[in-house]
C-alpha cells in the first residue's frame, strides 16, 4: 500500500475513484482497491465520506448514492449532479478568481486542465481576465527551495505566542497557503518534532550544509513524541503544533470527554482508573489557564509539574479582582 496522503491528496484520490466508478457503473471491491493502491476496508471508508456529498437542499435525490455489497461497489449521482451547472455572473467571477488564485501558487500546472477550463470560463464571461495577486513573504522562495531539495535551514523566527525570537534549524517538508498566509511544516531540531511556521515571521533563513533529517528521508521509527516518526512528517495529521508549543497531559473526569473531540490532541486518550488522560499541544499559558478555569475541579495537570499550580493561581487572581 502507498504511504498515507494528506487531506488534499485524499480528496484528489477520492475524486478520481468517483470519476472512474461513474464510468464503469459497478466493479469488484478488490479490483477498485488494487487500481487505486488501497486496501478494501480503506476504500470503503473513503467512499463512505462521499455518500454525504451532494447539493442543496441535500435531499436523498440530490446526494451521491454509494452502494457497497460484500464484493462489489457502485455509485450513482443525483440528477442535480449530472446536469451542467448554470452559473450566475457573480458565481462565474468568483470561480474564475479562485481558479487564478490556485494557478498563482508555486508549482501549479499552468498548462493543465484547470488552466484550460479557466480559458473557457474567461470567454464565457466576456473575455476579461481577472488579476489575482498573492502576497509573497520575502523568504518564500528560500523556504520553497528547501522543501523541493530536502535541505535544512537555519532560521531566526518570531513567535507571536511567546513574543520572542528564537534561532533554530528546520527541515522543511510542506509549504502551503491558508487564509491569506503562507505556512511551512518542518521538522524542528529545537522542538524535536514536527512544527508549523508562518513564513512571514521568519526573519532570516540560510541553507545549512548537509542533508536534513526530516521529510521523507527520516528513518521510520518512534519519534520523540512516542508516535510513528513517518506519520509525524507526512503532513497527514490535520493539526500541526506551532514552534513554541509544549506537551501538557491532563487528567479529566469522563463527563468532560467532549474535550477529546473539540480540541486537537497529541495522541490517543487513555482510560486510567475512573478518569481520562490525554495530551495537548499548548502554545501559551493564558490559553491553558482559560481552559482549566472552564473545567474547574474536573481537570488537573499531570505534567509538566510546574503547571500544576497554574489553574489555582489564575483563579486566585480572578478572585482578587473581585475583592478589589
Amino acid at each position: 500500500m502507498s504511504a498515507p496522503l494528506d487531506t488534499a491528496g485524499r480528496l484528489r484520490r477520492l475524486l478520481a475513484i468517483l470519476a472512474w466508478l461513474s464510468q464503469v457503473g459497478e466493479a469488484p471491491i478488490d479490483e477498485v482497491a488494487a487500481r487505486f493502491d488501497l486496501s478494501a476496508p480503506a476504500l470503503v471508508g473513503e467512499l463512505e465520506m462521499a455518500a454525504c456529498c451532494g447539493v442543496p437542499p441535500y435531499t436523498p435525490d440530490q446526494l451521491m448514492e454509494i452502494v457497497v455489497t460484500d464484493s462489489t461497489v457502485s455509485t450513482r449521482v443525483g440528477t442535480a449532479l449530472t446536469r451542467p451547472r448554470r452559473l450566475t455572473p457573480p458565481e462565474g467571477f468568483a470561480l474564475a478568481a479562485s481558479a487564478r488564485a490556485l494557478l498563482a501558487v508555486p508549482g501549479s500546472d499552468e498548462g493543465g486542465a484547470l488552466s484550460r477550463a479557466l480559458d473557457k470560463l474567461d470567454r464565457a464571461l466576456g473575455g476579461e481576465q481577472i488579476g489575482i495577486e498573492l502576497d509573497a513573504p520575502a523568504l518564500l522562495g528560500v523556504v520553497g527551495d528547501a522543501v523541493a531539495s530536502g535541505g535544512r535551514l537555519a532560521i531566526s523566527y518570531y513567535s507571536a505566542s511567546s513574543d520572542r525570537v528564537t534561532e533554530r534549524q528546520i527541515d522543511p517538508i510542506r509549504l502551503f497557503a491558508s487564509e491569506g498566509h503562507w505556512y511551512v511544516d518542518a521538522w524542528c531540531t529545537l522542538a524535536e518534532g514536527l512544527r508549523r511556521f508562518r513564513v512571514d515571521r521568519i526573519n532570516a533563513a540560510e541553507p545549512v550544509d548537509g542533508e536534513g533529517e526530516g521529510g521523507a528521508r527520516r528513518e521510520v521509527g518512534v519519534g520523540p513524541s512516542g508516535r510513528d516518526a513517518a506519520a509525524e512528517v507526512t503532513g497527514f495529521d490535520p493539526f500541526v503544533p506551532g514552534p513554541d508549543s509544549r506537551r501538557v497531559r491532563l487528567s479529566l473526569v469522563p463527563s468532560t470527554a467532549w474535550l477529546v473531540e473539540s480540541i486537537p490532541s497529541a495522541g490517543t486518550p487513555e482510560r486510567i482508573d475512573d478518569r481520562i488522560e490525554l495530551e495537548l499541544f499548548v502554545g501559551g499559558d493564558a490559553w491553558l489557564e482559560r481552559l482549566l478555569l472552564r473545567l474547574g475541579p474536573d481537570a488537573r495537570v499531570v505534567f509538566p509539574e510546574e503547571l500544576r499550580a497554574l489553574a489555582p493561581a489564575a483563579a486566585e487572581r480572578v478572585l482578587e479582582r473581585y475583592r478589589d
